[in-house]
């Protein structure tokens, strides 16, 4: 009969060959542990500092082109402020059979806004006198900064001026522009005038 040593029953100790059980077991601990702390940096927007998705770059979306601001085109003579005070008219004996409050508006009108009437054409003859345009029936000479330095007095005793700088000022009321104030009174003066101011066309728009 074959007998059973001590040494063949005993449970080998801690330190034997074996497979290293608990070291595997921390190993696989600590990397999913790792993998958890990282799974959100990985969520986050590339390239972002705060962290933040970028929606544009995910969407596909170019950033939109960069547009330069619009100047404005400056009219001939800049505008006279609404704030600034005019000088005193002109007395002239032989005034024209419209009121004074009429005169009155379309010297101010012709005074405030010379990006209008230096583009509409005036049919009396004073082209003449050298004006090329309904602004000069009114205003004589400007200061630097636009404003009236001396009134033209032609203005105060001719009928046609005054009627055409009122007909530009309704015009412009009703939201004319330029091209469409010169084309109306051209229309409504030109069929019976023999004569008209140079007048240089207006600014494209």
């Amino acid at each position: 009969m074959v007998k059973t040593t001590k040494a063949q029953t005993e449970t080998p100790a801690s330190g034997s060959s074996g497979p290293p059980w608990v070291l595997i077991g921390g190993v696989v601990a600590v990397v999913a542990i790792a993998l958890v702390a990282l799974y959100p940096r990985q969520d986050a927007g590339v390239g972002s500092p705060s962290g933040d998705v970028d929606t544009a770059s995910e969407a596909g979306l170019e950033p939109p082109a960069f547009t330069p601001p619009v100047v404005p085109t400056r009219a001939a003579s800049p505008a006279h402020p609404e704030d600034v005070p005019l000088p005193a008219l002109p007395a002239v004996p032989n005034m024209v059979a419209r009121s004074p409050e009429v005169v009155t508006a379309a010297y101010e009108f012709a005074a405030r806004n010379p990006d209008i009437l230096e583009y509409v054409p005036c049919f009396c003859g004073c082209d003449s006198a050298g004006h090329t345009g309904n602004a000069d029936c009114f205003v004589q000479s400007r200061n630097e900064d636009g404003s009236v330095q001396s009134w033209e007095p032609h203005g105060m005793a001719c009928l046609v001026c005054i009627d055409v700088a009122r007909d530009a000022m309704q015009l412009h009321a009703s939201g004319g522009s330029v091209r469409d104030i010169r084309s109306a009174v051209e229309g409504k003066y030109l069929p019976r005038a023999t004569r008209q101011t140079p007048t240089p066309a207006p600014p494209a728009q």
